[in-house]
């Protein structure tokens, strides 16, 4: 019994350590950020890591969803008579759900675990402590960039996902039911409301933040040895998708009531 207690207060306690190691690198970031402390040419390099390189994945992932989405939906559409609302069932739902959520967990397992093993082995290799001898702020050099390049990137890429995951539900009712493209299309513009997919796209802003904090986090605190920058990568992917999810259901109540 009292082990089992002591386990628990260990867990508590290692969350709370998270919450408060998290919020003031997120803080110091802002502050960073605010003070206009920005480094252009890295946060562009960045931008095409987590951004531009995470688009063939994101795309080959919204397509197969929107595709096996739409069979289902068409599917029992058919059974309800309501075949005409095929196009706006899917559209609504990649816009509300299916486009900001997968892609988060997409570029956190491409991305985020890409910043916390590159941050973990400079903390290993003890080219942070360097940074820090040459009188550079390691929150500045390295996590403005990649903060930045997540809060811009995967709004953008949640986006796209949005309007692939469309198409391939296009592809998917075409080819199984012959649906054209006026009656799978002409649905949306009437039922799909304009704040439906600006709540996406806002979701896409609060998890990329989550991605670059968890992620530099991640590799900022790892710990003095070789096999810790795998454990700081497999912690960066599982923490990234539990709190993606967390905050996925928060912003669904504030944005869509």
């Amino acid at each position: 019994m009292l082990s089992a207690i002591a386990a628990l207060g260990s867990y508590v306690l290692r969350g709370l350590a998270f919450f408060g190691e998290t919020s003031e690198l997120h803080l110091r970031t802002i502050v960073h950020v605010s003070r206009g402390n920005i480094e252009l040419h890295p946060t562009v390099v960045q931008m095409a890591s987590v951004g531009v390189s995470s688009l063939p994945i994101v795309a080959v992932t919204m397509l197969f969803s929107g595709m096996v989405f739409a069979y289902h939906v068409a599917d029992q559409a058919a059974t309800l008579g309501a075949s005409q609302y095929v196009g706006w069932a899917v559209a609504e739902t990649m816009a509300r759900e299916l486009g900001p959520a997968l892609t988060a967990i997409v570029v956190a397992a491409r991305a985020g675990s890409a910043m916390a093993a590159e941050l973990g082995t400079m903390k290993v290799t003890e080219q942070i402590d360097a940074l820090r001898t040459m009188a550079t702020d390691p929150v500045q050099y390295l996590v403005v960039p990649r903060y930045l390049a997540a809060l811009i990137t995967v709004p953008m890429l949640a986006l796209i996902a949005d309007i692939i995951g469309v198409s391939g539900g296009y592809i998917m009712t075409n080819a199984t039911t012959g649906m054209t493209a006026s009656q799978y299309f002409g649905s949306i513009p009437g039922n799909l409301e304009e704040w439906t997919v600006a709540a996406g796209v806002i979701k896409g802003v609060f998890f990329g933040i989550i991605i670059a904090i968890v992620g530099c986090h991640q590799g900022l605190y790892t710990r003095r040895a070789s096999e810790e920058v795998g454990r700081a990568t497999t912690r960066a992917v599982v923490y990234c998708i539990m709190l993606i999810y967390a905050a996925n259901l928060v912003l669904t109540v504030l944005l869509l009531p």
